[in-house]
């Protein structure tokens, strides 16, 4: 028997964007044609989709982990590369995708519903869409960014109408295989059920649909027995219906003692939000309408245990039938009375259509600049870290070996007002700056890089600005050839008063240079 999982973790990634091409077109007596490298092609996305012919998550627990192809480089000629096909990966009705912390990101309902689960990375730029009429012939092209990637969650939750719930063998499935067509698995001991069952039942001009959730036992919502793994099946559902059995051998159980265990243990279990109604709540199970069936009438036995609790049942203002999942008896008027409260929660929700709130156009500020910068400190020195989506876009689609591409990122930056923003939060020549999180580029910071590199005459693929970057002491270096100077300046004097008081020499500089004045008069009077 093929196994049935309804939760696993899923690792998925987006397809990897394809790199520009940096390519100059030549033709005879034509060596120069201008730029003609081509964009590179966009990742691939990774994308949930609802399938009628998908019933349950375990191709994905035995491969858990699924990458969308990646986007092709761009060519000469202008030639684009190809995008990276999309990864369909099909999941049952009813599954709600979620973070690993819970969070609820997609409750996908309905044949063809669709969740993108990672998208695919932006394709960089070739030389010909990076040329304007002050940069001809761009020596760089940009970068492919990578996908996104991501650990999610699926949950299966059964699609049904009513839940059958009860203790492992009152007969939950033998009830749905005798209203239904659906053919459980039924035997004789505990936990024959491994897997919600569901079947679609017809009563009058009402068609819907029933499950049949695996035995709950005392502690289900604590996690014993196999209950606190099904339980989520149940969320859906319009109403529950009780089943009890009436012909137990057990001498410690009774149909009482049984419906209020399960009571407590639905009134324990906490439904999540993944599954709202048309108000945006979601009913609790313990408080959901409900049913009692007492089961195996057919029994001696189970006919006077129902007799004896019906009226108890009643009193409690329960809607109790007295059915045979083997003889049938008694199953048409449970059905009828499924068939009512449904259709009663379906009036409920076309009578009260889901409130759409209307679209909120929030405008950029015409102040906000699209980053922000964070002052930290790192080893007693401060650190600057640029946070925003387009400059940490920018670094990723830098070719960081290329000179041209590095300036080009610089004009980038100081166009959107990051070195005058680092200007005001008290940044100075030589202090550390991020451009983005934990693994963001670092750099020492120069203001003294001059914008235009399109005006600078220098060969394609380099930056004079960077070069001269590269020659300019750093913080730490000017540090040390200071402290070289002062030590060689101790040196100096140290050397010259070793040689005073060696009686090396006695008069002082200023006695010596008077006295070399002196000579030269001297010897240009003899030669007048």
């Amino acid at each position: 028997m093929a196994s049935f999982v309804d939760r696993v973790v899923l690792h998925v990634s987006g397809g990897t964007g394809g790199h520009g091409c940096v390519s100059v077109k030549r033709e005879k007596f034509k060596p120069l044609g201008g730029p003609d490298g081509g964009n590179g092609g966009n990742g691939g996305d990774v994308i949930l989709r609802v399938s009628a012919q998908t019933t349950t998550l375990l191709d994905y627990h035995h491969a858990p982990h699924r990458h969308a192809t990646n986007g092709g480089p761009g060519m000469g000629d202008w030639r684009g590369g190809k995008n990276g096909e999309t990864l369909i990966l099909p999941v049952p009705d009813g599954t709600v995708v979620k973070t690993k912390d819970g969070e609820v990101l997609a409750d996908l309902v309905g044949e063809g519903t669709e969740y993108i689960a990672a998208a695919g990375g932006q394709g960089g730029l070739g030389n010909a869409s990076l040329s304007s009429q002050k940069r001809r012939a761009p020596g760089f092209a940009l970068l492919g960014i990578e996908g996104e990637s991501s650990d999610i969650v699926l949950e299966l939750k059964s699609i049904a109408d009513i839940a059958l719930v009860g203790f492992p063998s009152a007969g939950k499935s033998s009830l749905i295989a005798a209203m239904s067509a659906a053919r459980p698995k039924i035997a004789d001991y505990p936990f024959t059920t491994l897997i919600p069952n569901l079947g679609v039942v017809q009563a009058g001009d009402v068609r819907f649909t029933i499950a049949d959730v695996p035995g709950l036992i005392e502690g289900a919502s604590e996690g014993k027995g196999l209950g606190h793994n099904f339980l989520r099946h149940v969320e859906r559902c319009a109403a529950l219906v009780h089943v009890l059995d009436c012909g137990t051998l057990e001498s410690d159980r009774d149909p009482l003692s049984d419906l209020a265990i399960i009571e407590a243990e639905l009134e324990k279990y906490a439904v999540d939000m993944s599954y709202a109604g048309v108000d945006g709540e979601v009913v609790p199970l313990n408080e959901r309408p409900k049913l009692v069936v007492l089961n195996k009438v057919d029994l001696p036995d189970g006919k006077d245990m129902a007799e004896f609790v019906r009226p108890d049942l009643e009193a409690r203002g329960y809607r109790v039938f007295e059915v045979s999942a083997t003889s049938h008896e008694g199953l048409r008027q449970l059905g009828f009375a499924m068939a009512e409260i449904v259709q009663a929660a379906r009036n409920a929700v076309q009578a009260a259509p889901p409130t759409v709130a209307p679209p909120v156009l929030r405008p950029r500020a015409v102040n906000e600049s699209g980053f922000k910068i964070r002052r930290e400190e790192k080893n007693l020195e401060p650190l600057f870290r640029v946070l925003g989506e387009k400059p940490v876009r920018w670094v990723k689609q830098t070719d960081f070996t290329n000179e041209e591409a590095i300036g080009y990122l610089a004009d980038r930056l100081a166009k959107l007002g990051v070195e005058t923003e680092l200007f005001k939060v008290g940044a100075k020549p030589g202090d550390t700056v991020v451009i983005g999180e934990d693994d963001g580029v670092v750099f020492d910071w120069e203001p003294t890089m001059m914008a235009g590199a399109e005006l600078l005459a220098t060969p394609r693929g380099t930056d004079i600005r960077v070069a001269d970057i590269g020659d300019r002491p750093t913080r730490s270096q000017k540090r040390d050839e200071q402290i070289e100077r002062r030590e060689a300046k101790a040196a100096a004097r140290a050397e010259l008063e070793a040689e005073r008081k060696a009686g090396i020499w006695t008069e002082s500089v200023s006695g010596r240079r008077a006295q070399a004045v002196k000579e030269s008069h001297l010897d240009s009077g003899d030669d007048d």
